[in-house]
Parts: structure tokens; C-alpha cells; sequence
């Protein structure tokens, strides 16, 4: 086993790189909702500097103190001495994990992301008694305390899971016209067991190109929840079998529709576990190389939103998910939405600013979590639309979160939804 700091031993270049001007201040979501220094990004570094001197005390509020991070990724794009502040927090996390042990959350978390059959089971128990915990059962009601999960809370709105997971649903082969690109689709859990209707926009939408669609049924978690809390033996273990599963196939691209699974696929693999595994290093570079987003991808491909029709006029909204705009992805799915007749498509106020998910800082901060997306619900409400698409699950949990406990009834879909809600066949 790794001596605890040894993870910050590999970012300490980075962490003298910081020089405490304060830029990161000014662009971090987690300082609009805490206020306080170990916040911000040069506070994460401070603190990061300590524990690798082993000078501190890795107590509670320690612990805590590294866990107000949302993995936004605002301050590596604004700080100018490009100090990678994400890749410094997963690094602190990872040290702390080894030195105190994982959280019960945590260790829960990468039990259940770990085994497929397992997160299935949990998706049927969830969708039979999601209804008796999340609508029936009264706040007043003594199950709400005796149960404290962290997802029951007073305000929290929850998506229905789905009654059949979407891969259960198709064959894991798809064949497409001959010559057009082969594509494995990277389909991820939101989309699996909650959003199922996002994959089958999807594989509308590539089937309608021509495109052939594989969908490995050995894929797993992208491991990125395992990854907020330092658990990166989990993240290693699930990226090696998604690995193993994308390379089965010859594939011109490997696609998801979830901002967060080909950030996780795209920057993360090879961050995170090709850095501290050099034999894997080579594979995860081809995966990253592969990686795309859906709107990328069929703006690539040049999908014609107006062949594929779009219902009913209806003013739109769009959201930027951190993971997509990290990697500049800000253009394509904007101009795919502007391209399909019957869309209005109207800018709000800070649509690259995070949401306020940030994984399973929702968890553990939920409150915060809100506080931040407050601005973000105000300001879509404040366009008069009726719709805000995003390019994320998480996003899309969050914002819809964020709106109903506004009373807004404005309507959050994926920008894939939008597509193709009228394919012309």
C-alpha cells in the first residue's frame, strides 16, 4: 500500500506553482455559498501543502475543509499560473482516504459502483420503493429519521429510476450502413437507470445518420463518484474494466451522452489513474483519444437539425456542464439547437457557471449545493423559457432540483431530447 502523502508527492511541482493572488477566489461557486478561505482554491493548495508536510492534524474539519470542492474546474481555467487545483483536491482526498480510511459514504459508494449486479438490484429496490419513500411517506413521519438517507431530505426532489434499465432494453450490436462510423456509446449510470430516455434520443439520433451503435454490455461506472472521495483503487479497478470492454470492439468513437462520463473517460483516466499506473497509460490515451461528447459528435458528423425536425415552438435555454466546458465544448450544442426548427434559443445569465452538483458534494453539502444553484435558477427563470437544455444527467437532477423548489415549471431535457423529438424517418 502507498504511504499516504506519496499522491501529493506527485503534485508537489504544482502546488508551488500557486502564488496565493486570490483569481481563483473570484471564480469558485463553493465561495459564493461557504464565504471562507479553505474554499477557494488557494486554500485546497494551503491546506494540500500542509498535509504533505504532515504539520497538520487530518481531523474532521480537515477532512471537510477538502470536501468543499465541486471539481468545477473554474479555477484551473482562470488562475494564471495554470495551477491544477482539481487534480491537487483528488490528490489531497486520495492521501486523506489513505491516512483516515474512507468515509461510510464513500465505502458504500464504491461497494455498490463496483458491482454492476448489485447497482442493478439497488435500481429495482429504488424504482418499487422510491414512491413509498419519496412521495408517500410524510415529513413528520418517523421513517424519515429512522432511515436518514442522505438523498430523503425535506425539500430534495428525486427522479423517478427507471423501471428497465435502457441497456437491458437494446442488443449490444446495432448495425448501421455500410461505411458510415462505428460508435460504442458509453451509456452511464444516470442514463441507465434514471434518464433512459436520453440513451434512446441518442440512438435515434446516430441510427438516423446511418451510424453503427455498440453498446458493450460489460461497461461499468466511470468511477468518477469513487473518485470524489479518494477511493482511487475503486476508479482504477472500473477504469481497467471499461478499458477492457471499450477495446472489444473496433470503433471509430467511443460516445456518451453524459458530460461527466467522457469528462471521466476523456481527462480523467489519464490524469488520475494513467499517472499513478504508467502500464496502463498508452491504452487510456487511445480511450481519450476515441472520447466524445454526443453534440460533438453529431455536429462532427453534420446532423442537420432542421432534416430531423423539432415539434412545437418552443424557447430554449442552454446550460453549460463544468465537464463539457473544461474541454471547450460550449459551441456545438448551441449551434445544433439553433439549427432546429421551431427553437427559440435565448442566452441566460452565467450559463458556464457550475450548478452546484458537483457529484457528491450535493451529498454532504446539500445546502451549499443549493445555495450555489440558486443564481443558476433564477437567472433560467429569468429568460421566460420553457425549456434549459444541458448536456448533463448530474446537471439535469440538479437543475430540476433547483427549479421546482422555485415553483418553476420550466421543463430540463438533454440537448439530444431536443434533437429528436420529430426524427424524420
Amino acid at each position: 500500500m502507498e504511504h499516504p502523502q506519496d499522491p501529493l508527492k506527485r503534485v508537489e511541482k504544482d502546488l508551488k506553482k500557486c502564488v496565493k493572488c486570490g483569481a481563483c477566489r473570484a471564480n469558485c461557486p463553493a465561495f459564493t455559498a461557504f464565504r471562507r478561505e479553505p474554499a477557494v482554491a488557494r486554500g485546497k493548495v494551503a491546506l494540500a501543502q500542509h498535509i504533505l508536510k504532515n504539520d497538520i492534524e487530518l481531523d474532521d474539519q480537515t477532512y471537510v475543509a477538502m470536501s468543499k470542492c465541486l471539481l468545477c474546474g473554474s479555477c484551473v481555467e482562470k488562475c494564471p499560473n495554470e495551477v491544477p487545483t482539481d487534480e491537487i483536491v483528488v490528490a489531497a482526498r486520495e492521501a486523506l482516504a489513505q491516512r483516515r480510511g474512507l468515509t461510510t459514504f464513500h465505502a458504500a459508494v464504491g461497494q455498490v459502483i463496483k458491482h454492476r449486479t448489485l447497482m442493478k438490484m439497488g435500481a429495482k429496490m429504488a424504482s418499487l420503493l422510491g414512491p413509498l419513500f419519496f412521495r408517500k411517506v410524510p415529513e413528520t413521519s418517523g421513517l424519515r429519521l429512522r432511515f436518514p438517507v442522505p438523498f430523503i431530505g425535506r425539500k430534495r426532489h428525486i427522479p423517478t429510476i427507471a423501471k428497465k434499465p435502457f441497456m437491458d432494453r437494446h442488443p449490444e450490436v446495432i448495425p448501421g450502413e455500410p461505411g458510415k462510423p462505428r460508435i460504442v456509446f458509453f451509456v452511464g449510470c444516470m442514463t441507465n437507470f434514471v434518464y433512459t430516455e436520453i440513451g434512446e434520443a441518442a440512438l435515434a439520433l446516430f441510427r438516423h445518420l446511418g451510424c453503427t451503435v455498440i453498446i458493450p454490455k460489460g461497461q461499468q461506472c466511470c468511477g468518477l463518484p469513487a473518485m470524489s472521495g479518494g477511493d482511487i483503487a475503486t476508479v482504477r479497478g472500473l477504469a481497467e474494466k471499461n478499458l477492457a470492454e471499450m477495446e472489444r470492439y473496433e470503433a471509430d468513437y467511443v460516445m456518451s451522452a453524459c458530460a461527466t462520463c467522457s469528462g471521466a473517460l476523456h481527462r480523467f483516466y489519464p490524469l488520475v489513474v494513467g499517472k499513478r499506473n504508467p502500464e496502463l497509460r498508452a491504452r487510456l490515451d487511445a480511450l481519450a483519444a476515441k472520447t466524445v461528447d454526443a453534440s460533438q459528435l453529431l455536429y462532427h458528423l453534420g446532423l442537420s437539425p432542421a432534416e430531423t425536425g423539432a415539434g412545437d415552438a418552443v424557447r430554449v435555454t442552454y446550460h453549460d456542464p463544468c465537464h463539457l466546458r473544461t474541454r471547450g465544448l460550449t459551441k456545438q450544442p448551441r449551434e445544433l439547437l439553433r439549427g432546429t426548427p421551431g427553437i427559440e434559443l435565448t442566452e441566460m445569465e452565467g450559463a458556464d457557471r457550475c450548478c452546484g452538483l458537483g457529484g457528491t458534494f450535493n451529498v454532504y453539502h446539500y445546502g451549499s449545493s443549493m445555495t450555489i444553484n440558486d443564481a443558476k435558477s433564477r437567472a433560467i427563470i429569468d429568460t421566460a423559457a420553457q425549456v434549459v437544455a444541458t448536456g448533463c444527467p448530474g446537471c439535469m437532477m440538479q437543475l430540476s432540483d433547483g427549479l421546482k423548489q422555485h415553483g418553476s415549471r420550466v421543463q430540463v431535457l438533454h440537448t439530444v431530447q431536443l434533437l429528436a423529438r420529430q426524427l424524420k424517418r
